[in-house]
């Protein structure tokens, strides 16, 4: 038997790149696929998780974020109208679930909505501006430099020469 090593391929992934590839193996191994959900990309640095809750109301569910990792879950509070009902069969779900998602460096939840039976969680990365790409000049040998404040460099005292 062949393997693979795919450690390179993830070199240049960013964000959910790489937390989708680790959601798709996860969701293997998980038994059952309850409730179903898509990943989406909406832009570069945005990204929308949507659920399949069904059922379940704004009450039922918890959305917790916290160390990289989101967590969302739900649980159906118990009805005494739902004891006394016999079902001849019984397909929707209604059951309760956790899910839990790795969330890349410098993601956050921004807002999560409730509609029509789909949770919609929307996370943005937001790079610090120490981790932004900047701009170097390139000097040449001729004696120009870089100056990051040119008005600091004027109010600097010279040194002056004593005889």
């Amino acid at each position: 038997m062949t393997t693979f090593d795919f450690t390179p391929l993830y070199r240049t992934a960013i964000g959910f790149d790489r937390l989708a590839n680790a959601l798709s193996n996860s969701a293997r191994a998980e038994s059952g696929g309850y409730p179903p959900y898509n990943i989406q990309s909406v832009d570069e640095n945005q990204y929308r998780i949507s659920m399949a809750v069904a059922g379940f109301s704004e009450q039922d569910l918890s959305i917790v974020s916290e160390q990289n990792t989101l967590v969302v879950s739900g649980r159906l509070a118990e009805n005494d109208a739902d004891k006394d009902q016999h079902y001849l069969y019984q397909g929707i779900a209604n059951r309760a679930f956790e899910r839990r998602f790795q969330l890349a460096d410098h993601v956050k939840v921004t807002a999560a909505k409730l509609e029509n039976g789909l949770l919609h969680i929307d996370l943005v990365r937001e790079l610090p501006e120490a981790m932004k790409p900047r701009q170097i000049e390139i000097s040449s040998s001729s004696g120009s430099r870089l100056i990051d404040n040119p008005s600091a460099d004027s109010e600097v005292a010279r040194p002056s020469r004593a005889a």
